[in-house]
């Protein structure tokens, strides 16, 4: 039976952590007595384990119970997406158990706040601050267990991952090699239609959904993040979204780096410089992309940029997607057995 790779720096179980937590058994061969471990001195952030402080982050929370876990177990599914700092929506950070994944060949993890996970086949193993973590194309292909009506992922937050690690990764690659490895995974029919939908190079979720709600009404796929230079070679920009004929730059205007006076400024003399280099800028705000209206006139500015026939677009596609077309197939058909019960 295939088990998960191990990995061979791992801490001893001895030496605790250095954030502070280690394990009873660890504090008992150290010299310290039951009573002292016991006492107020420590905390108590899983059965097994002391610490010298309350783990607040995520990071002292998973250092703190991987003192009592087996040494073939590592963080996984959405506890590996966020210590890998992937882009994840609020309901998968709403959820804030600790995923951990085990070989078939052992007992699944059961502890208050863990989700124990046993793994058919192996994944690749990585350290992420002296934490055992599932790789990143693993974790994506993972992420597929959570899809359905209930959970967390969806659609879209497969595509938005996916575009984070294609990026990091320099690939698409990756992601459908780890696919390949695995037989028959939960969730593959979603994970085969989001890997449809992957880009190596976008910066952040909202420029991934931003790309999305256009590209599925009908508008040309942008290339992602390019230079823009000028006749003389000189660097005008970095085009978020860049059409090079007709020339049209979209930009996603995030308000964290795009509202200030200062940034303002400095996006406009930028702009600037690209329109007199003959490029069009259209800028997409979070407004944009917050209600139908505003989405359906989005796609509409930027079908007249680019000269594309608004008659050919098919603005219902621009909303969100949570389910995937084999999930909305398959509720079609169940909807189609139950009506025909129904009139019998």
């Amino acid at each position: 039976m295939p088990a998960l790779r191990e990995v061979s720096d791992r801490p001893d179980e001895e030496a605790g952590d250095p954030r502070g937590a280690f394990s009873v058994k660890a504090g008992l061969a150290s010299g310290l007595t039951v009573r002292v471990l016991n006492s107020d001195r420590y905390v108590r952030p899983t059965r097994g384990v002391r610490s010298t402080a309350t783990p607040a982050s995520l990071v002292d929370r998973a250092a703190a119970f991987v003192q009592v876990f087996p040494k073939t177990a590592s963080f996984s599914h959405l506890t590996a997406a966020r210590l890998h700092v992937l882009p994840v929506s609020y309901a998968m950070e709403a959820d804030e158990r600790l995923h951990v994944v085990c070989p078939i060949s052992q007992s699944r993890i059961r502890r208050a706040d863990v989700v124990g996970h046993r793994a058919f086949h192996p994944r690749s193993i990585t350290l992420v601050d002296g934490l055992p973590v599932v790789d990143l194309a693993d974790t994506w292909v993972d992420l597929g267990e959570l899809v359905a009506r209930g959970k967390p992922v969806g659609l879209d937050d497969l595509i938005v991952v996916g575009d984070a690690i294609a990026t990091r990764l320099h690939g698409i690659q990756p992601l459908r090699d780890a696919l390949a490895r695995r037989v028959r995974p939960r969730g593959k029919a979603t994970l085969l239609e989001a890997l449809e939908e992957v880009r190596v190079g976008s910066a952040s979720p909202r420029e991934t959904l931003a790309r999305l709600m256009l590209v599925r009404s009908g508008v040309p796929q942008p290339a992602l993040n390019k230079p823009i230079h000028g006749p003389d070679g000189s660097l005008l920009g970095i085009g978020d979204l860049v059409w090079k004929r007709p020339k049209v730059i979209g930009e996603y205007q995030g308000a964290e780096f795009h509202d200030g006076e200062n940034e303002r400024a400095r996006d406009g003399v930028r702009r600037r410089g690209l329109e007199a280099d003959g490029w069009r800028v259209e800028e997409i705000w979070h407004e944009d992309m917050s209600t139908t209206s505003a989405r359906h006139d989005c796609v509409r500015r930027f079908s007249r940029a680019l000269s594309v026939d608004e008659s050919g677009l098919t603005l219902g596609s621009c909303e969100p997607q949570f389910f995937s077309r084999h999930a909305m197939e398959l509720a079609l058909v169940r909807e189609d057995r139950r009506s025909g019960r129904w009139n019998r």
